[in-house]
């Protein structure tokens, strides 16, 4: 697959989800390190760079102040502070879009979410002829794995970058990487991408 045809989504990358965030991912910010010296090198791989962002505004039962960790989550990403921003290391980063998702539901997937003009993650894809995509970022186990799942079942030839996100937890991360190869994404490190 040529360039003119692959997206890369940078997903969730936010301080909310790094180390000393609010739902902090260890080993978060290296991750942001390393997908933005990836994107230095190899920006010229892809046709389109989205990233993605929770941006709650009130996910209603998302928000809990017991929450599970499966279902019910503390408050995180909320819309408007620096921790929903874009991860610092991001900064000077050629983005083409920005899909923020979640204003008033969970919205694990980055399909669930919509650029500042309203067209959805699926648009954007669509209106560049995306067939394929990389999808890096935050947290594997979660959104990361959703979002690809849904990149799958758009029809898009799908790939997860494995030295480009975290899980919450190792046990979490296997069972994401069981489910997307299970539904066909490829897994693979970066510098073989």
């Amino acid at each position: 697959m040529t360039s003119t045809h692959r997206a890369l989504l940078v997903v969730d990358v936010q301080p909310t989800f790094c180390e000393g965030g609010a739902l902090g991912v260890d080993g978060g910010d290296a991750v942001a390190g390393a997908i933005a010296d990836y994107l230095s090198a190899a920006r010229g791989k892809y046709a389109l760079v989205v990233t993605t962002q929770d941006w709650h505004v009130d996910p209603g039962g998302h928000f809990s102040e017991t929450p599970d960790f499966v279902d019910t989550w503390p408050p995180h990403g909320i819309a408007g502070t620096p921790e929903a921003e874009l991860h610092p290391a991001l900064e000077g980063i050629a983005v083409d879009a920005r899909v923020k998702k979640g204003a008033y539901a969970a919205a694990y997937s980055g399909f669930e979410g919509r650029d500042d003009s309203g067209r959805t993650l699926g648009e954007i894809l669509t209106a560049h002829q995306i067939t394929s995509v990389d999808v890096v970022g935050l947290a594997e186990s979660h959104c990361v794995k959703d979002t690809a799942l849904d990149a799958l079942g758009a029809g898009l030839a799908t790939r997860v970058l494995t030295d480009l996100t975290k899980p919450v937890s190792e046990e979490l991360g296997e069972a994401a990487r069981a489910a997307l190869r299970d539904a066909g994404a490829e897994l693979l490190p970066s510098d073989r991408a």
